[in-house]
C-alpha cells in the first residue's frame, strides 16, 4: 500500500506538469501569433480583421501586441529554461489582465460576441498562474 502511493504521487505530479505544458504551449501560442500580428501588420490591414484597431490610436494596437508577445514568451521561458521559473505564473497573470481589460474594452463598445474568447483566455492563463504557482511548480535550477 504504501509501494502503492510512492508510485501513484509522482505520477500525478507528472501527469500535472504535462497538462500544464500542454496548456502553456496552447496559450502562448494563441497570444503569439496574436501578438505579433498586432505588431507587424498595417494597421489598415489589421482593421479589416480586428474593426476596433482601426478605432484606436495605433500605438495603443502595437503595445497591446507587445504585451501578448511578451506574455506568451514569459509562459515558456522561464520555465523551460528554469531560471526564474517563479516569472511564468506572473506572465499568466499579466494574461489574465490583458483580457480583462479586452472585455471591458469591447463590452464599452457593444462588441458582446468577443466576450466568451476573452473569457476563456483569461481562465487559462488564471490556471496557469495558479497551477504553476500552487499546484506544480517549476523549481529554479
Amino acid at each position: 500500500m504504501t509501494t502503492t502511493t510512492r508510485t501513484t504521487a509522482p505520477r500525478t505530479n507528472r501527469a500535472l506538469h504535462i497538462t500544464f505544458w500542454i496548456l502553456q504551449v496552447l496559450l502562448a501560442a494563441a497570444f503569439l501569433m496574436t501578438g505579433l500580428m498586432k505588431i507587424s501588420m498595417p494597421i489598415e490591414q489589421l482593421a479589416t480583421t480586428l474593426p476596433w484597431a482601426g478605432d484606436v490610436p495605433a500605438l495603443l494596437v502595437r503595445f497591446i501586441g507587445l504585451a501578448e508577445v511578451a506574455g506568451a514568451l514569459g509562459l515558456i521561458l522561464p520555465a523551460a529554461f528554469r531560471v526564474r521559473p517563479a516569472l511564468t505564473p506572473l506572465a499568466a497573470l499579466g494574461l489574465v489582465l490583458v483580457m480583462v481589460f479586452a472585455s471591458i474594452f469591447h463590452l464599452t463598445r457593444g462588441e458582446g460576441m468577443m466576450l466568451p474568447m476573452n473569457l476563456i483566455l483569461a481562465a487559462l492563463a488564471g490556471v496557469i498562474a495558479w497551477g504553476r504557482s500552487r499546484k506544480a511548480p517549476i523549481q529554479s535550477r
